[in-house]
């Protein structure tokens, strides 16, 4: 009921791009959560080499998305968005080809663009729709978000068990339909004119010491997401000898965000203060990966539950940290720059992401079985450290204006 009232309370432009967030993560977790394995097991990769895949996808997406959210502070959302979608589609098409090096990066570099161009376009487009309901808008994000996470690993379990790159093409298809239907039914938006040149927002975002802390401060957020995809998988398969096991992860994720997205929303926004609820849940993020450094992985069973006990919380960290981290991100923006804060944003933690993930696998080389540990011991400690951070800035006079406005 909760969650019907809020999502009728928003505008119909939100509505429908809450929606589009839906298709686009139920193609993206078609395919991703499965490539790790599929380059594992059917190309023979190292998880290093995984991680540098999945890392230039990432710094690619991340990377550029200072140059989308400035094409839709410029040009306005609605364009970039659907060539964001269309770019997407080729981007996944490539995976569906014999998996080599080269044809990978170029997959990865091509769906990360077109995730740098639609993105930060959608953040903004609903950051200004939604005026002062953007906490609630942003909480009801990341639940079709994580819907769509669920659907997606479930429907690529079926099309994988037949070849992987079913699944790709099935995906690339589901990116040009959404393009499609975003150009008939998404309207127009133009937020207020951008107050100073390209250049003078892009050096005045990087200028802004206050921003640029709590970016810093907040960027593990998306290095630890990223392990839905690449160690808790692996886990999940290596404990069970099976890639449904994936699914289940993603299950575990959903549940944990439709059941109580929305309620975690509302008890944070009566409780606690924004930092303090960003510092929570970064917290929680942290003590996920703590579960299964504790079970020793040739205990199938109870490693296999600790993997999926590890997603549902990690799945809370998000839940509790990202709508609040959204919301702040345009309250330290100034007139018409919201998609270039937002482009700033993902730009430094997607670095801090892609440095990550490529570092977490090539730990998990190194330590191999016999120090498994090692590479959640890693994670856990950036998780807590992100916390300490987040917490140390409640008091900053920038973060107090940010969330003033």
């Amino acid at each position: 009921m909760r969650t019907l009232q809020a999502l009728s309370a928003q505008p119909s432009a939100v509505r429908l791009l809450l929606v589009n967030q839906l298709g686009v993560n139920l193609g993206f977790y078609m395919v991703i959560p499965y490539l790790a394995v599929h380059l594992y097991d059917s190309a023979g990769m190292s998880l290093a080499a995984i991680g540098v895949v999945l890392g230039v996808r990432n710094l690619s997406q991340q990377g550029l998305f200072l140059i989308g959210g400035t094409a839709s502070d410029r040009l306005g959302p609605r364009g970039v968005i659907i060539t964001g979608c269309l770019l997407r589609a080729v981007g996944f098409g490539l995976f569906a080809l014999t998996p080599s090096m080269a044809v990978l990066i170029a997959g990865s570099i091509i769906s990360g663009v077109a995730g740098a161009l639609f993105n930060p376009a959608v953040r903004a487009y609903v950051a200004e729709a939604a005026g002062e309901r953007r906490v609630e808008a942003f909480a009801l994000f990341n639940l079709f978000a994580n819907l769509g996470m669920c659907l997606g690993p479930l429907v690529g379990s079926a099309l994988v068990a037949f070849d992987f790159r079913i699944g790709a093409a099935v995906s690339a298809l589901l990116f040009a339909l959404l393009g499609v239907a975003q150009a008939m039914v998404l309207p127009s938006h133009r937020g207020a004119a951008a107050s100073t040149t390209i250049w003078g927002g892009w050096k005045g975002a990087f200028a802004d010491r206050g921003f640029l802390a709590f970016t810093l401060a907040t960027a593990a957020l998306f290095a630890l997401q990223n392990q839905l995809y690449l160690l808790l998988p692996k886990a999940a398969v290596d404990a069970t000898g099976t890639t449904w096991a994936t699914a289940a992860v993603f299950a575990a994720s959903t549940v944990a965000t439709l059941g109580l997205q929305m309620r975690a929303t509302a008890w944070c926004q009566q409780r606690l203060s924004r930092a303090g609820a960003i510092a929570l849940g970064m917290a929680l993020l942290g003590a996920a990966f703590l579960l299964p450094a504790l079970v020793p992985p040739d205990a199938a069973a109870p490693r296999f539950g600790a993997v999926l006990a590890s997603a549902f919380l990690l799945s809370m960290g998000v839940m509790i940290a990202q709508p609040f981290v959204m919301e702040l991100i345009p309250g330290y923006a100034p007139t018409g720059l919201t998609g270039t804060y937002f482009g700033v944003y993902y730009l430094l933690s997607g670095i801090v992401a892609a440095v990550g993930t490529s570092g977490v696998g090539l730990i998990a080389d190194l330590a191999g079985t016999s120090a498994e540990w090692a590479s959640w011991l890693c994670c856990a400690l950036l998780g807590l450290a992100s916390a300490a951070a987040v917490a140390a800035l409640r008091g900053s006079r920038s973060l107090a204006v940010a969330a003033a406005k």
